[in-house]
């Protein structure tokens, strides 16, 4: 009996990375999750299995090739085949390059760039035999511009973009969909609530981005049919200027 496909959610926070879990959890798709607390994603799975859906926790640090390897060789061997994942570990922080230390710029990049090498690495062991699958790496405003204050997050979203192509180029030769979406404005999360209140204050008119409509994309873009796949696109709220 064939085990259902597995979606890898790398990095589900209590917004974006949960809307794009619980999406693919409603097409039937074995939802693994982690966060580096495992405990942070009890309501999220409970919800997930609430709703009919199958969903596991994990708690992984994924800068650590060990627990990266680890992961993705449990899920294929005892839960079932990879088909997609999604990277979507959040690094934003914002400093003047002078109080920029060298332990903030070298753990953004772990977060944001290293974990992503081996999230991508890792996936693709697991879809090459079957010459399929598809590998999501969320991007930002900063994965093409640098920012005042971003020089950090920049850098490593930059990287993480560079990746994306190499592995594009790479990969979709041999039936792998790499995908590297550019969410271009502020999210409805908590974050951007508490640190960016003016910002926020545009959610009633549809000026930030609501995860769900994010999670809806992702979702499309997995059913892309191979003879058309997109590797870039944007998203942004209407009124956000580009």
């Amino acid at each position: 009996m064939s085990r259902p496909p597995v979606a890898v959610v790398i990095g589900a926070g209590d917004a974006t990375g949960g809307a794009i879990a619980k999406r693919f959890a409603r097409e039937g798709y074995t939802l693994c999750a982690t966060r580096r607390n495992a405990e942070q994603l009890t309501s999220l799975i409970e919800e997930i299995q609430c709703a009919g859906g199958s969903a596991h926790p994990f708690g992984c640090d994924a800068r650590v090739e060990e627990q990266m390897v680890e992961l993705f060789e449990h899920i294929e061997r005892d839960i079932g085949p990879i088909a997609v994942v999604v990277f979507n570990i959040g690094a934003n922080v914002r400093f003047s390059i002078t109080e920029t230390t060298e332990r903030v710029y070298r753990k953004v990049w772990e977060m944001a760039a290293l974990a992503g090498f081996l999230t991508g690495r890792e996936a693709a062991k697991a879809m090459l035999p079957r010459q399929k699958g598809t590998i999501i790496f969320t991007g930002a405003t900063a994965s093409l511009r640098g920012g005042v204050g971003f020089s950090a997050f920049a850098g490593a979203k930059f990287a993480l973009r560079a990746l994306a192509q190499s592995m594009a180029r790479e990969l979709g030769p041999q039936g792998i969909h790499v995908v590297h979406p550019i969410i271009d404005g502020a999210i409805d999360t908590a974050f951007i609530r508490d640190t960016f209140p003016e910002r926020y204050a545009l959610k009633d008119q549809d000026g930030i981005l609501n995860p769900e409509h994010i999670a809806e994309q992702y979702w499309q873009l997995h059913c892309q049919p191979r003879d058309g796949w997109t590797h870039e696109l944007d998203l942004r709220p209407w009124m956000e200027t580009f």
